[in-house]
């Protein structure tokens, strides 16, 4: 079943280093578009595990007798697990890890598509993960009422049911009269009481999973009166509100949430660019471009790597200290000769998440178009 990928994990990821083999990181995308079968998603599956055989990472020279067996039966091994113990249901991408000879074996699926990739080497290939990070994954959904209380948190692609508070209320009635007026009233207490109640679990849930992101699915009228009831904190993270039928159930509920974490990202993303502006207008703390950027990332200053989707370009990595250098042939700390790498946006996703820093993939804007699709806010 898929699941969501935490930071805590990808830093995790990101600190390995094979002493003693190769490591595989492979990457499959699982949409139904794409692969409808499970035959369509086999045959991709061998075709970039043939890939991988044939890389230099699996071929070089450097690689004695018996980290190249090694090498075969871990891609041995991918096949076999996805043919025989892989269950598909709920998984739209996929992720293995894989280092026998360092006991790394890590399957992941996921619940959004990867692009079809395989990379064989010394650390794991991380980048392709990144954008499904804190987009929307452990949010609160709370359906709310005058008798309905339920919630759900947002995990692994659906959400999964919390607590139900929902009770049943008495009804107003318009026959008007004293006696009726006050019946109103006490129907009208009751709702109050009820959604304090609502508010309440909400804001315990928000405490318990440190929620940065709730969805109110309710009425309008609901929706105007409840963030009135939560606390400051809970108010700070209602990313909006939604609508739904009264009974809908859970697939129908995250179909209205999905655009409200959407445009949550959105602002997020908005919000992280223009601090980034702001900072490099100053000469504070932020970076622009590959040099300065690669420089600190490996130097542990990046609080939040920023991409441009797609960007990307060659740089180079000492051999010695791990440094990652857009350019220059030697490393401007131990003077090493720098080992070329295809893929400089892999440096800095590494050295960013090795040292406890966030990662942003820029879907939207083209504010770092001008510094070639990278940038980061910095520590210091």
């Amino acid at each position: 079943m898929a699941r969501t990928v935490t930071w805590d994990e990808l830093r995790d990821l990101a600190r390995f280093e094979a002493e003693r083999g190769v490591a595989i990181s492979l990457y499959l995308g699982l949409d139904p578009g794409v692969s409808p079968t499970a035959g369509d998603a086999q045959t991709r599956l061998n075709s970039l595990l043939d890939e991988g055989a044939r890389r230099n990472g699996a071929n070089g020279d450097a690689l004695d007798h018996r980290q190249r067996v090694a090498l075969r039966e871990d891609f041995d091994r991918i096949r076999r697990w996805f043919e025989t113990e892989f269950d598909r249901d709920g998984t739209r991408g996929l992720a293995v890890f894989c280092s026998s000879l360092d006991g790394v074996w890590r399957p992941l699926p996921l619940p959004e598509p990867v692009p079809d990739e395989i990379g064989v080497g010394p650390r794991l290939r991380l980048a392709p993960l990144v954008s499904l990070v804190g987009r929307g994954g452990g949010a609160l959904v709370v359906v709310v009422s005058r008798e309905q209380g339920r919630f759900y948190r947002f995990r692994d692609g659906r959400l999964e049911g919390l607590a139900d508070y929902s009770e049943e209320q008495p009804r107003r009635h318009d026959q008007g009269g004293w006696s009726q007026a006050r019946m109103q009233r006490h129907v009208d207490e009751l709702a109050q009481e009820h959604l304090r109640r609502v508010a309440e679990e909400l804001d315990r849930l928000v405490r318990r999973f440190d929620g940065d992101q709730v969805v109110v699915i309710a009425s309008e009228e609901t929706a105007g009166e409840f963030p009135d009831l939560v606390s400051r904190e809970t108010r700070a993270a209602i990313a909006g509100v939604a609508s739904a039928e009264a009974h809908a159930q859970a697939p129908e509920l995250l179909a209205a949430a999905r655009p409200v974490l959407e445009r949550r990202a959105a602002e997020r993303e908005a919000e992280l660019l223009e601090r980034w502006r702001e900072a490099v207008g100053r000469e504070g703390r932020a970076s622009a471009g590959w040099d300065t950027t690669l420089a600190a990332a490996s130097d542990g200053r990046v609080e939040t790597l920023l991409v441009q989707e797609g960007a990307n370009r060659a740089a180079g990595r000492c051999p010695e200290c791990g440094r990652a250098v857009a350019s220059g042939e030697t490393c401007p700390l131990d003077g090493s000769q720098l080992a070329g790498e295809e893929d400089g946006v892999e440096l800095a996703v590494q050295w960013t998440l090795a040292h406890g820093g966030t990662v942003w993939t820029v879907h939207r804007g083209r504010d770092l178009d001008p510094v070639e699709g990278i940038g980061a806010i910095l520590r210091f």
